[in-house]
């Protein structure tokens, strides 16, 4: 599992990308890469990596349910998710 600082360290990146959007789209259709450089680096969207919902795993993540494949399973086993279940029953 993921350390809460790795959790709230992404929550930030998600922030400043959403914040700058809109100003990141409109420097780029003027092509103006000076200011884009000036820009905060956290506030690119290719810095996010996706992040489980609940452990804060990074890898093996369902984009789908936004949680891990770990995740998944155990709340599949448990009958937490609407529609799934074992596929051996």
């Amino acid at each position: 599992m993921a350390t809460t600082a790795w959790k709230n360290r992404y929550k930030k990146r998600l922030e400043l990308v959403q914040k700058y959007a809109e100003i990141r789209k409109k420097l780029k259709e003027e092509k103006n890469y000076a200011a884009l450089a000036k820009l905060p680096r956290n506030s690119s969207p290719t810095r996010l990596t996706r992040r489980c919902e609940l452990t804060g795993r990074r890898r093996g993540h369902y984009r789908k349910f936004k949680i891990s494949r770990i995740m998944v399973r155990e709340l599949a086993h448990a009958g937490l998710i609407p529609g799934m279940r074992k596929s051996s029953f």
